[in-house]
């Protein structure tokens, strides 16, 4: 059994984004030489999230629509406030939606060199405070 670990890194363009990343982990995956075994994913970041998902542009905007309703841009949050917070980027509502995705990690399993997902399993990287470089952690466990 091996044990490796890969740090790949995701450019986004938008203040709110979402990537299927799904390709570069199966890329790093190949690279790693892993049959069998799993692979756990950890963002380096509070602001984003990994998740698995379909990758359906409608779907997309409904998952947008949801976060944007569910956290409203417009509301005032202590963490945007100099009051309260040494935070520049006033970037409440990133953190907030990402307590709702969920945490940034997610581990997956591995058979015959490929990761295994459902038909219409993508996974997804959603960027919540962009444009940024973001780090992603992937660690192989397997032989």
């Amino acid at each position: 059994m091996k044990i490796l670990f890969e740090k790949i890194k995701v450019r986004t363009t938008e203040r709110f984004e979402l990537q299927d990343i799904t390709g570069k982990v199966m890329e790093a995956l190949r690279a790693a030489n892993i049959r069998d075994g799993f692979i756990n994913l950890a963002s380096l970041h509070t602001t984003t999230s990994i998740f698995l998902n379909e990758f359906q542009s409608a779907l997309l905007e409904d998952i947008r629509h949801m976060l944007e309703r569910i956290v409203d841009d417009t509301e005032w949050h202590r963490h945007n406030s100099a009051e309260f917070s040494d935070c520049e980027r006033k970037n409440a509502t990133a953190h907030l939606r990402g307590l709702l995705l969920g945490t940034g990690t997610l581990s997956l399993q591995v058979s015959k060199g490929k990761i295994v997902l459902g038909q219409f399993q993508s996974i997804i990287f959603a960027e919540l405070d962009g444009p940024r470089e973001r780090g992603l952690q992937i660690q192989f466990v397997g032989e």
